[in-house]
This record gives C-alpha cells, structure tokens and sequence, in this order.
C-alpha cells in the first residue's frame, strides 16, 4: 500500500459525502451543491437526485430504489420513477440535521444525525441523540440513544453488527443487530486518534475511515483500535470513503477544504488508490 500513491478521480465538486457503491458506479450526495451524484469508473458522471435541503446519507432498497436522506428538513425520501418521495419524517426524533445512514438486506434504514443544527441560523448547540431504524414501509423507532452525533455507518458481512463513526466521542462504536433490527450489546469497537467521520467495510472485517482534522487523514483500523494502513491528506479534510470498482479494491476517498455551506464548486474532489482487501457487507 505505501507505494500506491492516491490519484484524482473526480474533481470540482462543492461537497462530497455519503459515497455508496452500487451497480458498478459511486454513487455520492454533493451536499451544498443539492444534489445526488453517480460516476462510472471512466468519470461519466449524471446526477440522479435533486434534493433542496441537502442530501446525505444513500443507500438502496431490495427492490432497487434508492433512499435519501433529506438533511436540513429532517425527511428519508426515496427515489421512484417519479421523483423523491417522503418515506418517514424523523424531526420527532433527531436534536440535529439528518446525517449518514446504512441500509441493510432487508431494506431497514439506519440513520444517524450531528446533535445540533450546525448549518442553521443560529446553530444549535450539539448534544448526546439517538441513531432511528426506518424500515421499507416507512415505520421509524430509535435504536440507539446517547449517541454523540452517530455519522457513517456500515454492517459487516454477516448481517450481525452495525458499526458506527462517533466523531464527538472520537471512536467507533458496534452494536449487536437483532432480529427485528432492534440494536443491542453497546461497545466501543476503536479509540481513534482523531474523529472518524464516513466509513467502509473490507472482507478483513477492518474499517476505513476518514478523519476530517486539519491535516485530514484515512485510517484502516482493526477491532480494538490498531492502525493497520493510513493516507494522509496534505491540504484538506479526509470526509468520507468507499469501496468499490472490480473487486471493490478500489477506495475512493472524499476530501474538501471547508464542510460549511459557502463551499464553492472545486472545494471537494475524490481521489482513488487500489488497496489488497476489498469491500465487504454493507454498503
């Protein structure tokens, strides 16, 4: 790996986050651009989704429509044929904006949010809130409280843990998933050296994760915290990264200069760099 040096991919986007890998194409949600972005591995780009009040969190159900979280409005909408559709209003639930989210199987919906309204005018302060489970029909319950601003997200290839970035707490946290998607068995499964932000899975059962503290950084972590590869990124924040193309070794890595909503077009750009272990479970 430490011979392989990172290359751009994609450049000139506002805000990238949430990359999903899915029918041989990146799938993204450039945030304060308002919009849901997909690119093959020649650079083609189309934008799928238009989303007014910021998308995050993708992912897809058995059936092949996409779910979107809707930030600012608090909403997880999914794509039909027809345009985005409301599948569940989550303001009950969330003390922050909507964030990341994790679809499993079966189609449930995890979706994390930031604990405070950090893009609104004012900002509200962040505190402990709750990670949501939405499934296909639309009905949401929480399935994990006290959490300190849940982020990305992934399920490990036996369906069994959910694991999640909490960037407050500065670790990842895994839970025991149940039969009925009910999250249970709290435990800490990495201390990390600075706060994790988006996360992927390889068939190592180990995690990356981008670190957005200036130098930002990406970090392949085992269970228990050992830092088994790093990518350091010189000149801006390590956001969010994925797993895909043939094999899904090819990690994509998203980075930006600034996460505020005065970004500008060329504030973010996903490089990619090929790695040994390729992705595994969910996304």
């Amino acid at each position: 790996m430490a011979e392989r040096e990172p290359r751009i991919f994609l450049d000139g986007q506002t805000f990238p986050e949430g990359p999903r890998w899915h029918n041989n194409r990146l799938y993204f949600s450039d945030i304060h651009a308002h919009q849901v972005t997909a690119v093959d591995m020649q650079g083609k780009t189309e934008v799928v989704a238009r989303v007014p009040n910021k998308p995050s969190g993708l992912g897809w159900l058995p059936d092949g429509r996409m779910l979107v979280v809707s930030m600012m409005d608090k909403k997880l909408n999914r794509l039909d044929p027809d345009g985005l559709k409301v599948v569940a209003d989550l303001g009950e639930y969330f003390s922050g904006h909507a964030n990341d989210m994790v679809v499993d199987r079966q189609g449930r919906a995890y979706i994390g949010n930031t604990g405070g309204e950090i893009w609104s005018n004012p900002p509200t302060p962040s505190r402990p809130t709750s990670i949501v489970m939405v499934t296909p029909d639309g009905k949401a319950r929480v399935v994990a409280r006290e959490m300190v601003g849940p982020n990305g997200m992934v399920i490990t290839p036996d369906g069994r843990t959910l694991i999640v970035a909490e960037p407050g707490a500065t670790r990842l946290t895994a839970f025991t998933i149940g039969a009925d998607g009910s999250l249970g068995n709290q435990r800490v499964w990495a201390q990390m050296e600075g706060p994790p932000d988006g996360i992927a899975i390889d068939a190592e059962r180990c995690v990356w994760a981008g670190v957005p503290r200036e130098p930002g950084k990406f970090l392949r972590l085992a269970e228990g915290g050992q830092v088994k590869q790093r990518i350091e990124v010189s000149d801006r924040r390590g956001i969010a990264c994925a797993l895909g193309g043939p094999g899904r070794k090819t990690l994509f890595l998203l980075e930006s200069f600034k996460t505020s909503p005065d970004s500008q077009k060329g504030n973010g750009r996903i490089r990619t760099v090929e790695v040994d272990v390729g992705g595994a479970g969910w996304p």
